[in-house]
C-alpha cells in the first residue's frame, strides 16, 4: 500500500508541471495572438469574441450584483448622511420658528403700543416688564425704566389696550407699577355713556369693583369704563375696561389690559402733573368724592384744637 501511494505521487508532480506549462502556453499564444497587428488576425480575434465573450455572461453577473451592491451601500450611506443633517437643519428651523413666533408676538404688541391713540400732549416711555411680584397681598411689576428716562412717581402706566397701574417708587433704572387690581388702588373713573362718575377700587382679584356710583341704574354691563382725570391723578379718557356683574351682583370692571402677558407698559409722561412728594398717598382711599371736599368747606377752630 505505501508502494502505491508513492507511485501515485510520482505520477501527480509531473502531470501539473505538465499543465502548468501547457497553461502557461496558452496564455503567451493568446497574448501574442492579441498583440499581432493584421487584418486576418484582427478577424479571427473578432470571431472568436463573438464566439466566447456571450456565453460567460453568467460569469459576470456575481461581479455585477457585487458591484451593484457596492453602489447601493454607497448611496445608502449618502442618504443617512444627508438624513442626519436634515435633521439637524430641521432643529435649528424648529428653533428658528419659536424665536420668529416670540418676536411676532413683541412686535404685535409694540405695535399695539404705537397704534393706541393718546392725548397730544402725553408723550410716553416704553419699559420691559422685568418681574411680577404678584402675590395675595400686593400686586404690582417691576420695569426697566427710571429716574434715568425721568420717570416720576404717580404717572399712568398702560398696556397695548387699556390702562394697567401708576408708578409707585422709582429706582435709578427700575420702578414698580401699582395695578390696578392691587388693594391700595382708587382711580377715579368715568362710565359711558351714562356720564357717571365712580371710583375703580382695588381688592386683589382680576375684576376691581366699582364704588361711589351716584346712580347704579344708569349703569349696565358692557358700558365703557375710562379715567374721568378727577384730582389730577391720571389723565382723562384713559381706557379701563368693561363694567361686568359679580355672582352676587355687585358691579365690576373687567379690565381691559392682559394681566395674563404684561411684557412691555407705556408709561405716559404727564407733565401737567404736580410731582408728588409722598408718592404712598397719590390714591388713597376716602369716603368722599373728589368734588366734595370743596362742598364741606373748612372745619370749624373748635373741631381743629379738639
Amino acid at each position: 500500500m505505501a508502494k502505491d501511494r508513492t507511485q501515485g505521487e510520482d505520477y501527480i508532480g509531473p502531470l501539473k508541471r505538465l499543465l502548468l506549462a501547457v497553461l502557461l502556453l496558452c496564455l503567451l499564444g493568446i497574448f501574442l495572438l492579441w498583440r499581432i497587428d493584421s487584418p486576418r488576425v484582427e478577424r479571427f480575434r473578432a470571431q472568436v469574441v463573438d464566439a466566447v465573450v456571450p456565453s460567460f455572461d453568467w460569469t459576470m453577473t456575481p461581479v455585477t450584483a457585487t458591484v451593484g451592491l457596492f453602489r447601493d451601500f454607497q448611496s445608502y450611506q449618502r442618504m443617512r448622511e444627508q438624513n442626519a443633517e436634515l435633521r439637524r437643519e430641521l432643529q435649528q428651523m424648529k428653533a428658528w420658528k419659536e424665536a420668529a413666533l416670540q418676536l411676532e408676538q413683541e412686535n404685535a404688541r409694540l405695535l399695539d403700543l404705537n397704534n393706541v391713540r393718546l392725548d397730544p400732549r402725553l408723550t410716553y416711555v416704553t419699559g420691559v416688564v422685568l418681574a411680577d411680584s404678584g402675590s395675595p397681598f400686593r400686586q404690582s411689576v417691576l420695569l426697566n425704566i427710571g429716574e434715568r428716562d425721568g420717570i416720576v412717581d404717580g404717572w399712568a402706566a398702560m398696556d397695548g389696550i387699556g390702562l394697567v397701574g401708576r408708578i409707585s417708587g422709582v429706582g435709578k433704572s427700575t420702578s414698580r407699577v401699582i395695578l390696578l387690581s392691587d388693594s391700595s388702588s382708587r382711580i377715579p373713573a368715568l362710565i359711558q355713556p351714562s356720564g357717571q362718575t365712580a371710583l375703580i377700587v382695588g381688592d386683589n382679584t382680576v375684576a376691581p369693583y366699582i364704588d361711589f356710583l351716584e346712580n347704579p341704574d344708569k349703569v349696565r354691563p358692557g358700558d365703557r369704563v375710562v379715567s374721568s382725570g378727577d384730582g389730577g391723578v391720571f389723565p382723562s379718557g384713559l381706557l379701563i375696561g368693561q363694567v361686568a356683574t359679580d355672582p352676587g351682583g355687585r358691579l365690576r370692571v373687567r379690565l381691559a389690559a392682559d394681566y395674563e402677558r404684561l411684557e412691555f407698559l407705556r408709561v405716559l409722561r404727564d407733565h401737567g402733573q404736580d410731582r408728588p412728594d409722598t408718592p404712598g398717598g397719590i390714591v388713597r382711599p376716602s369716603t368722599l368724592l373728589p368734588d366734595e371736599t370743596d362742598l364741606i368747606g373748612p372745619m370749624p377752630e373748635e373741631a381743629q384744637d379738639g
